[in-house]
């Protein structure tokens, strides 16, 4: 992951990153029906620690795609669209407290956590599920989802899959954490 101080890219790395962002664009229009790259990628240009994140993003192995355009703000949201959860982005428990409760075995940091230093949102029940409409994901993984506060508050998360060509939404102690669990983030831009 490039974690340098600064959270800007060098001129060849922006490029490079663009020109693998317009391929899957174009290879993926069913995630993005109406949508053109060029006015994304006018909009990208603007925001170079957006570059950022989704550098972060790819690096991770999520491979971000353009899933929605706000009409009332002009916002395109960038999601995950690895086949699979994340690999950069696994073992991870939910949030610091999680973690923090763990007296042995600790994974080397939370979800929540790893997405606050990328810049991105991990998606929550209705997003996840809205992924899901584009495609299928997770057949083999699982993904941490936003926990509604109550859950939390109780020591639990949440996470969802896809199986048996359903998506599921499971609920696990926030502190547990698996080689095949990661986390899908989302960003607006």
């Amino acid at each position: 992951m490039s974690t340098s101080g600064k959270k800007t890219l060098t001129k060849e790395q922006a490029e490079e990153l663009l020109a693998l962002l317009q391929t899957r664009f174009e290879k993926n229009k069913n995630r993005h029906k109406d949508l053109k790259w060029a006015d994304v990628q006018a909009r990208l240009q603007k925001q170079p620690k957006k570059l950022w994140s989704l550098l972060q993003m790819e690096d991770t192995g999520g491979e971000p795609d353009v899933i929605a355009f706000d009409k009332k703000t002009g916002e395109y949201t960038f999601c995950d669209c690895s086949a699979e959860s994340p690999k950069g982005r696994r073992s991870l428990c939910y949030d610091a407290a999680a973690l923090a409760s763990r007296k042995e075995h600790k994974p080397a940091d939370s979800a929540l956590n790893l997405a606050a230093e990328m810049g991105i949102d991990l998606l929550n029940e209705d997003e996840y599920r809205a992924l899901q409409q584009l495609g299928n994901f997770d057949l083999k993984t699982s993904s941490w989802l936003l926990t509604p506060a109550p859950i939390r508050k109780l020591g639990g998360a949440i996470f969802g899959d896809r199986r048996y060509d359903t998506v599921f939404v499971y609920h696990n102690g926030a502190e547990s954490y698996y080689a095949a669990r990661g986390f899908r983030g989302s960003l607006r831009v």
